[in-house]
């Protein structure tokens, strides 16, 4: 019998081993002494939290336990060698729990340590002073009550995000809470309105806890900086009833000069300023207005306040009473003749003083009287008042005009009688009139004609020149003058004078002359273009006088200028370059007959041909077919008539088409090489050559399928070219080029085969199959190139035949196939049974491969080296069969076996 495997001993071997690590054990914690442990042997719980500890021994049968402790319990569990008890509202700095048991006459301790920790939850920076002078100290201090334990805490002051001062606790006792943090700062400018805060950080990563920060609330800083000096008023010295002075208060070296309070008064009187900030220097301004009430010495008053200090400066000011000076006429608006009386006066203590003459006393008016005239009109008096203050003399004066009414006067200076204008630009005409009231004048035409915009601007036109009747009238008469205005323009040339165009006919005379306008006259002269003299005089006219003339008229406003084109016209004539007497068409060419004739106007051409047709002379199309023959042209314009006989020939561009050049053109391999067939149409007869597009086509006897593809073939003659592309076409006999069968060997009964036939042609072939007699159930594709069978059977071996036809022939190609019959399936059956005898006498490990020798389940060629390979070609060695075929094919060699009435056939190949 064979003995136990090996995984068996594997198994014992591990038991064995076990059960003796065991007894070592046991025998490991019998020497161990007895132990009391308390778990978690250190703790660090939040202040008000809570914790379970755990105590616990190895005694096996403890007689009592326990756990000491000053803190409050909320339950207990326990069992025979383990106590667990909840402790709540730990609040304790620190605590020493003693865990203990009563083992064999021993008491076993194991003592913990219980700390507590309070996060900084009141994190508090003193409050800052309202206002800090700049340069000065001051103090921050920050505050964190109950937070610790405090050798886990830091502190820090910030100015913003700015660390000022950083102060670690390390090193205090574990049972040392809160903590405060004290800082001495300068103030700057820079800190006005800088935010200031305290943060505090409780650093418990150490002991398995995380970060706890907290930051107090920001406080805000005010600096300030007042210079000692005080501020600037400046402030006039009298200050009048009535009147608004401006007064201004100016300080400089403010900080900040926007929080800055000004308080500008005048007496008891607050004024409202507006403030301007330039840096640290601001400017008040204010309109100081007194009233009658406040009449004599008054104090000005400027304070500035800044960070609860103030500065302040005074200043006296005088506020005074004087009145406008009085100035009256006895007539303002007095006729010429009339006496009128001035009279200037003023308060009861001012002096005044008349056109320079003052009055006796202060208090007193000044007087003068005067006959009006012309001269007076206008005439301004001026009336000045004096009056003394605090040791000032301050003046006023009023000042009026007489205005005397007098008839008008027009004369030479502002009315000319005669005025020369230039036309074009735009002028102000004036006829002006002296009188009071202002006289109104009108000039206008005697006839009744235009009138002048007199006083406005406007253009001057020739059509304003002519003599004007000006009349000037106001309320006192009236005045009449005769005015004449004279306008120059620049010369003019127009049509009617100096025409554009101007026909002359050959043979005549004739003179050229152009009138012009203008003021003054303008002189006129005409010279040929490319020519320096001036025309003048009479002309014996030829056609070279025809051409541009330049006309230019001169005078002292300027000059014009006109170009005229003289035509010279003369009877028509014939020239053998315009018109000649033989002429050919080319047929859709689109060109013209021309027939050209010189003469002035142009002449009408007909031209009639011998049979009475028009080829076109000059503008009408040509005819598609224009007749060759003799043509007679006649010339006709108003000064006569000519005649001229011309020649026609007719010739046409080479054109091909599909009657003459076909498109699609068709071989026959192995027939005698020939040209394309491409000829054209055309006068004179076009050359007609081809070549094939690509590669050239290679000069051979006989034409080779190798010539088909694409030609262009090219008609030229001296009137041009015609292109055609021809496709050539090589067709061909028929050949079978392929004949094969799948699967390429024999077929086993019932199995499937297909055999496929493959033609070279053209046109394509059709195919057709012959297959052994008593062949049924073949199934043939939709171009009968495959031909397939399902379950063979014997009927089904033999020759086949393919063939292939087209219109130029016929070929034939044969392959024979082979069904397997059933002589093979006892050759297979014996060579099986053998090989199963040899695997029942292999033993039991061969036993378990050969069961594994079952249709199906093997990759031969994987097989080829391994175990199962022995069964597979142990199983065929004892049959083969060779299957032959025709037309190229080759069968592979094969071996079969029956079982239970099957045939199964495997294939080896080699790896």
């Amino acid at each position: 019998m064979p003995g136990p495997s090996p995984g068996l001993h594997r198994a014992l071997l591990g038991l064995w081993a076990v059960l003796g690590l065991g007894l070592l054990g046991l025998s490991a914690v019998a020497q161990e002494p007895f132990w009391a442990d308390l778990q978690p042997r250190v703790a660090l719980v939040e202040r008000g939290g809570s914790l379970w500890l755990n105590c616990s021994t190895n005694c096996p049968r403890p007689e009592r336990g326990g756990l000491e402790t000053s803190l409050r319990r909320n339950g207990t569990q326990r069992g025979l060698r383990w106590l667990a008890r909840q402790l709540v509202d730990i609040r304790e700095p620190e605590t020493q729990p003693v865990c203990f048991f009563r083992c064999a006459r021993r008491t076993l301790q194991a003592r913990g340590l219980i700390r507590t920790f309070q996060r900084p939850d009141r994190v508090e920076l003193v409050p800052l002073p309202a206002w800090q002078p700049v340069g000065e100290n001051f103090t921050l201090s920050c505050r964190v009550p109950g937070a610790g334990p405090r050798g886990s805490l830091t502190l820090t002051l910030l100015r913003g995000a700015q660390e000022l001062i950083r102060r670690s606790f390390a090193g205090e006792p574990p049972r040392a809470r809160g903590a405060v943090l004290t800082a001495t700062v300068l103030a700057r400018r820079e800190d006005h309105g800088a935010n200031f805060s305290c943060r505090a950080e409780l650093d418990l990563r150490p002991h398995g806890l995380g970060l706890f920060e907290n930051s107090s609330a920001t406080r805000e800083l005010r600096t300030f900086a007042l210079p000692p000096d005080p501020p600037l008023l400046a402030a006039p010295r009298l200050l009048e009833v009535g009147s608004g002075r401006l007064v201004s208060c100016a300080m400089d070296g403010l900080f900040p000069a926007s929080e800055a309070g000004v308080y500008l008064a005048l007496g008891d009187q607050r004024l409202s300023p507006d403030i301007t900030l330039e840096g640290d220097a601001f400017m008040a301004t204010a309109t100081a207005t007194a009233s009658a009430e406040q009449e004599g010495a008054r104090q000005l008053v400027c304070n500035v306040t800044l960070g609860g200090e103030s500065r302040e400066t005074r200043e006296n000011v005088t506020v005074y009473s004087f009145p406008e000076p009085l100035l009256t006429l006895s007539e303002p608006n007095a006729p010429e003749g009339k006496t009128v009386t001035v009279t200037c006066a003023a308060g009861a203590r001012a002096l005044v003083t008349l056109d320079g003459i003052p009055a006796a006393v202060p208090g007193q008016p000044a007087q003068l009287q005067l006959n009006a005239t012309e001269n007076d009109d206008r005439r301004s008096f001026l009336c000045d008042a004096t009056l003394e203050v605090n040791g000032e003399t301050l003046s006023k004066n009023e000042s009026t005009e007489l205005r005397v009414l007098y008839a008008p006067r027009l004369d030479d200076s502002d009315c000319p009688r005669s005025w020369t204008w230039p036309e074009g630009p735009e002028q102000t005409l004036r006829c002006e009139a002296r009188g009071n009231p202002a006289p109104s004048v009108h000039c206008a035409r005697p006839d009744g004609g235009a009138v002048l915009a007199l006083g406005l601007l406007g253009p001057i036109t020739r059509a304003l020149a002519g003599t004007y009747r000006c009349t000037a009238t106001n309320v006192q008469g009236q005045a009449v003058k005769d005015v004449t205005l004279t306008v120059e323009y620049a010369p003019a040339l127009d049509s009617v004078g100096c025409p554009e165009r101007i026909t002359w006919l050959e043979g005549t005379e004739a003179s050229l002359s152009c009138v012009a306008h203008g003021v003054p006259p303008p002189n006129v002269s005409c010279v040929r273009s490319g020519e320096a003299g001036v025309v003048e005089g009479l002309l014996h006219v030829v056609r070279e006088h025809a051409g541009t003339y330049r006309c230019e008229a001169t005078n002292a406003r300027g000059s014009a200028a006109k170009n005229v084109a003289v035509t010279v016209e003369y009877g028509p004539s014939f020239e053998e370059l315009s018109c000649p007497s033989n002429w050919t068409w080319v047929e859709g060419s689109g060109q013209l007959f021309s027939c050209e004739v010189d003469g002035k106007p142009e002449p009408s051409v007909v031209c009639v041909g011998s049979g009475g047709t028009n080829p076109g002379a000059r503008a009408p199309p040509i005819p598609r077919e224009l007749a060759p023959g003799t043509y007679i042209c006649n010339a006709t314009n108003q000064h006569g008539s000519t005649v001229k006989m011309v020649s026609v020939s007719a010739e046409s561009p080479p054109q091909m088409d599909e009657s003459t050049c076909p498109s699609h053109q068709t071989w026959l391999e192995g027939a005698e090489a020939a040209a394309l067939a491409c000829s054209a149409r055309g006068r004179p007869s076009p050359q007609v050559r081809c070549s094939r597009e690509g590669t050239p086509r290679t000069q051979r006897l006989h034409v080779s399928r190798e010539d088909a593809g694409v030609y262009r073939c090219l008609a030229t003659n001296t009137h041009g070219t015609d292109a055609r592309i021809v496709t050539v076409g090589v067709e061909y006999r028929p050949v079978v080029a392929e004949l094969a069968a799948s699967p390429p060997g024999g077929v086993r009964p019932g199995g499937n085969f297909t055999l496929t036939c493959r033609a070279e042609a053209w046109p394509p072939a059709q195919i057709s199959w012959r297959a052994p007699p008593g062949a049924l159930n073949i199934g043939l594709s939709s171009n009968n190139s495959t031909l397939s069978v399902a379950g063979a059977v014997g009927s089904h071996g033999g020759e086949y035949e393919c063939a292939a036809t087209n219109a130029h022939g016929r070929h034939t190609r044969r392959i024979t196939v082979r069904v397997a019959g059933p002589w093979l399936w006892v050759a297979v059956g014996g060579a099986a049974g053998g090989a199963a005898l040899l695997a029942a006498g292999a033993g039991l490990a061969f036993y378990v491969q050969s069961t594994a020798c079952k249709k199906g389940e093997y990759n031969v060629q994987e097989a080829e080296s391994s175990g199962e390979a022995v069964c597979l070609n142990g199983a065929g060695a004892g049959a083969g069969a060779d299957t032959g075929a025709e037309g190229g094919t080759e069968a592979a060699d094969t071996a079969e076996a029956p079982a239970g009435g099957e045939v199964f056939a495997i294939q080896l190949t080699s790896a």
